[in-house]
């Protein structure tokens, strides 16, 4: 029946998406959520507004609880991943909740919600990468606003009360994304399943093989939300509350200043062949090279071969090596803004939790006629 349902859903979304003559958003890639299908979805009652310390909140009783109810065990509070086996052990707990934010590069051909649909950890959302972005921006799946993604997480039934961890089907990467996405609106109590579904599997745990209906409508919720909200609709109730941390993403504004006067290290988590400029960018139009004076670490350099998150001291090493030294800034950048998290998941765990990474990346700045770039040819 869950089976039917999503691919209906799926189905209905590229025939709406076509023939609609309402807002559309110019974007790279598109989420599989955005459909007309379904009629029901978040009640217009309640309105949302901006309050005071930019915090945009309508919020029921229980989203406004004391967080202190719900204990993250012998967990210490800098360290951004949990294993499999503490996630297997604490999977019920009523205010842990899982999210599978599988994402993929299109060239991969893989589809993450048909995957998600075939196996994914019990009981878990489905957070779409791509869906939960900036509807504004033809830029592939950018920050959204604070209202938005209010509205979005909260049409997944997520509440700031809410401990939660993030996987997805490769090990460690996109999950990453959205850790750092939650951690810009204020929610620091998430964690990146080391290993991701890879080591949940391999470690013997159950899997769910398909989505219930419930998780499906709840998806598509989130998808509707967003594009109520940058349509200028109101949407509610809300459960969870953002509280904005400006410090955590950096614009092309920012990253041109840096060029200037070199207060941050810049990492690329790109390829070294790519921020080299020897091998040509995946998307048109984008030009070869890195952003003067930045470094490269690729993003696989912070995993080891099972997909987990090194120790510390080879993080710390493999930074060192490149001339990063911990005392002083950073800012990561990647592609598309989503690999840098990797590197800002990294730099946490020795201590550094105040990395920004820039949300356009490459996908922006290679874009871009007037920004500066360097190649090792030159």
């Amino acid at each position: 029946m869950a089976s039917s349902v999503l691919s209906r859903a799926l189905l209905a979304h590229r025939f709406l998406r076509s023939s609609s003559t309402h807002f559309h958003k110019p974007k790279f890639f598109t989420s599989p959520f955005s459909m007309r299908s379904f009629h029901w979805l978040l009640a217009p009652s309640h309105l949302s507004h901006k309050a005071s310390g930019s915090v945009y909140c309508s919020m029921t009783s229980s989203a406004v609880a004391s967080q202190a109810s719900f204990s993250m065990q012998s967990l210490p509070a800098n360290e951004p991943v949990v294993s499999v086996d503490w996630l297997h052990a604490n999977l019920r707990e009523p205010n842990v909740k899982v999210l599978d934010a599988s994402w993929y590069m299109p060239d991969e051909q893989r589809n993450p919600v048909q995957e998600y649909q075939v196996a994914h950890i019990p009981g878990a959302l489905f957070f779409d990468v791509d869906g939960i972005s900036d509807q504004t921006s033809n830029l592939p799946h950018m920050l959204p606003s604070e209202e938005a993604f209010a509205a979005a997480v909260s049409a997944l039934g997520i509440e700031n009360k809410d401990g939660l961890v993030v996987y997805d089907g490769k090990g460690i990467f996109s999950a990453a994304r959205v850790w750092w996405m939650f951690r810009v609106f204020g929610h620091d109590r998430i964690w990146v399943l080391d290993g991701g579904l890879p080591r949940w599997r391999a470690s013997g745990f159950d899997v769910e093989s398909s989505a219930s209906s419930d998780a499906i409508f709840k998806a598509s919720a989130a998808s509707e939300a967003i594009e109520k909200v940058y349509q200028g609709q109101h949407v509610g109730p809300f459960t969870f509350e953002t509280r904005f941390q400006p410090h955590l993403v950096w614009t092309l504004e920012q990253v041109k200043k840096n060029v200037e006067e070199k207060t941050y290290q810049h990492v690329d988590a790109r390829s070294k062949a790519r921020f080299d400029g020897a091998a040509p960018e995946p998307r048109k139009g984008i030009r070869s090279g890195h952003v003067p004076g930045s470094r490269c670490i690729p993003f696989a350099q912070m995993l080891d071969g099972s997909q987990t998150l090194s120790p510390a001291v080879e993080l710390k090493k493999r930074f060192e090596q490149e001339g990063i030294t911990l005392d002083k800034p950073v800012i990561t950048s990647c592609g598309t803004g989503v690999t840098a998290c990797i590197l800002a998941l990294g730099l946490h765990r020795l201590g550094k939790t105040d990395v920004p990474v820039y949300d356009g990346s490459w996908t922006e700045w290679g874009a871009k006629d007037d920004t500066p770039v360097e190649s090792s040819e030159e």
